[in-house]
């Protein structure tokens, strides 16, 4: 890493100790804010589920982890993720593990069920092999809550899970590994864009349902970013002149319009749901702010299907770079968004309040199924 960058790095990352020893007043060696944190997702949250699959989409390799203190964990990043900065923010004490590694104790704390490729539908991402679908990561925490159940009791359980901390993305790979591949699904020849998204949204809404149901209470949906900007969708789909995949961003747009009304949906019919939305499409708009040199291209050499190719050296200027790889962002971007998404400087980051709001409110305590 230059001295620039590594200047850089260390001034943010101030900046973020600062917001959070100042402005959110919480001490690192005190409590975590909630008692655990649960996550869902694909790429964007896995930090390890993917590793003991076969399938392409997994990187337990150098150079991913080149900035993360154990080095190449499965993370898809140079360093952390979105999810382990908002773990650092709650004031856990590690960053939550994922479910293949998770042990008894661990699971008193939280769960990582994301998965590398994996989608709402559980076909997507298949050309890429295993990996574990919106649908298995909900049958691996309804294994987690038995578990739960069994050690701390029903009321003791439920109480802890109403309190917990849930989030959830999803949508990428129902697009980039799904609808916008058809030579190997046929999605896009049976469905318009409209109604293509409009099923993505029903299937989605039912899993928040069925996460409700599991003791859910307090949930982050992240929607999905301008996904027509990644390097690996411009070098596939090309621009015809705009600096982005404008159909890829369009769709985005279409799924993210359709979540923010089943947020409200579910809001209103789940009785003490609190369940919010995070703008990852304006965050990532607002990014600007961080004066990327290069937003184009990944920082590592990438293979064909986008992911960093084994033990090739990266870009040093790892602050300056946008992408880590041809999709997944770098670790100062993941800061960023992490940042807005607990604290939202903008009332536009986040639906009807943001991450900080969220665990500041009580809930009742309901059976979980």
């Amino acid at each position: 890493m230059t001295m620039l960058a590594h200047e850089m790095k260390r001034q943010w990352m101030a900046l973020v100790l600062f917001l959070v020893f100042s402005k959110w007043q919480h001490c690192a060696t005190g409590d975590p804010l909630v008692p655990c944190y649960f996550i869902f997702g694909d790429s964007l949250a896995d930090n390890g589920n993917n590793n003991m699959l076969q399938t392409l989409a997994k990187v337990d390799y150098a150079p991913y982890g080149v900035d993360f203190p154990n080095g190449p964990s499965g993370r898809f990043c140079n360093g952390l993720t979105v999810v382990d900065v908002i773990a650092e923010i709650l004031g856990f004490h590690s960053y939550i593990p994922p479910f293949a590694a998770a042990n008894e104790a661990d699971i008193l704390h939280g769960v990582n069920y994301a998965s590398g490729a994996a989608g709402i539908r559980d076909e997507t991402g298949q050309e890429l092999g295993e990996r574990i679908s919106m649908n298995v990561q909900l049958q691996n925490h309804h294994k987690t809550v038995q578990n739960l159940i069994g050690m701390l009791g029903n009321d003791s359980a439920l109480r802890n899970l109403n309190k917990c901390l849930y989030s959830v993305g999803m949508g990428n790979n129902d697009y980039l590994n799904n609808y916008f591949l058809p030579q190997y699904f046929p999605t896009s020849h049976e469905y318009t864009l409209e109604k293509y998204t409009q099923l993505l949204i029903e299937q989605y809404s039912q899993q928040l349902r069925s996460l409700y149901e599991l003791g859910a209470r307090k949930l982050v949906v992240f929607g999905l970013g301008k996904i027509g900007c990644v390097p690996g969708a411009i070098d596939t789909y090309g621009t015809n002149g705009s600096a982005c995949v404008e159909l890829l961003n369009n769709a985005s747009q279409l799924f993210n319009s359709k979540l923010v009304s089943v947020i409200d949906q579910l809001n209103d019919g789940l009785p003490d749901a609190k369940i919010i939305y995070i703008n990852n499409y304006k965050i990532g708009e607002d990014s600007t702010v961080l004066d990327f040199k290069v937003n184009n291209t990944g920082c590592c050499p990438s293979s064909a299907i986008g992911q960093c190719i084994p033990d090739q050296v990266p870009c040093q200027n790892r602050t300056q770079y946008m992408f880590w790889d041809s999709f997944h962002p770098t670790e100062i971007f993941n800061i960023f968004c992490a940042e807005r998404s607990y604290s939202a400087l903008d009332p536009s980051y986040a639906y009807p309040y943001d991450i900080r709001h969220l665990i500041s409110l009580d809930q009742g305590v309901a059976e979980a199924k």
